[in-house]
């Protein structure tokens, strides 16, 4: 008998959790929870006797397994690698995980009282930055606190395209953006080479328009001048020419093919 009780529970609770996720707390009546979890509204309000309770406890599931998903993160020993893995877990569960979905619905449904579900994983993130600014992993100038901002926005926006239809194309797109991210975060390591945090694009193969440098480039992406070439990008005078003769830096083109950001002639 309690074994069936517990069953008709988790079968009123999954199918909540379901409904919460789909129509927000308004949307959702207890015969609709009924409806879907195949059972009588006598043995719904045998567990929950009213919808507030029954939102309460969907929440605190999707709470607790959030925080599972803390416990059980693989540590990295480069933490910019380790914020990946956090933002991708959190990114993950609110696609597989209907109560996390649902918890995060009913907080911005009915948020009064109830602590934020970031309470759960921003100490974390938080936490992991300061392990890289304690190890200089962030770029000089980048504070530990405007980093926590941008990536805790990038998180949520991540969670976000998870509760609803999940994209094809996102997997993708999130390794796109996360290179973009950490190029703005990540100090550039000795040796010159572009901060991936440690891990090449998906394939193997260096992200787009980033390749390290071979020692023919510079750690800043302009080309070393060869063939008597000044390094400022300017031509050398040749055949006689005078310096007015030489492009000027405001003048000449970057090697990306952008214009100058003018730089001083040598």
């Amino acid at each position: 008998m309690q074994e069936r009780a517990a069953r008709t529970r988790q079968a009123v609770l999954e199918a909540a959790a379901d409904e919460f996720a789909e129509r927000g707390y308004e949307g959702v009546s207890l015969q609709q929870v009924v409806w879907r979890a195949a059972t009588s509204i006598g043995a719904l309000t045998f567990h929950f006797r009213t919808k507030i309770t029954l939102a309460e406890e969907v929440r605190r599931v999707g709470r607790d397994r959030f925080g599972r998903c803390m416990e059980e993160l693989a540590s990295a020993a480069d933490p910019l690698r380790e914020l990946r893995t956090l933002i991708g877990a959190l990114a993950r569960l609110a696609d597989e995980d209907p109560f996390v979905r649902a918890a995060r619905r009913l907080e911005a449904d009915r948020p009064e009282g109830v602590p934020p579900l970031a309470e759960v994983w921003l100490p974390v993130l938080r936490g992991l930055l300061d392990r890289a600014h304690a190890t200089d992993r962030l770029r000089p100038g980048v504070s530990p606190e405007d980093a926590v901002a941008l990536l805790a926005h990038l998180a949520e926006g991540a969670m976000a395209a998870h509760d609803a239809t999940r994209n094809p194309a996102w997997d993708s797109v999130w390794d796109s953006v996360w290179d973009v991210v950490l190029h703005g975060l990540a100090a550039d390591p000795p040796g010159g080479e572009a901060a991936m945090g440690g891990e090449a694009a998906p394939g193997g193969e260096a992200a787009p328009g980033r390749e390290a440098a071979t020692g023919q480039e510079a750690a800043t992406g302009q080309e070393v001048a060869t063939d008597g070439d000044a390094a400022t990008g300017r031509e050398a005078a040749m055949g006689g020419g005078t310096a007015t003769d030489e492009e000027t830096a405001t003048g000449g083109e970057t090697a990306t093919g952008l214009p100058g950001r003018g730089a001083e002639p040598a």
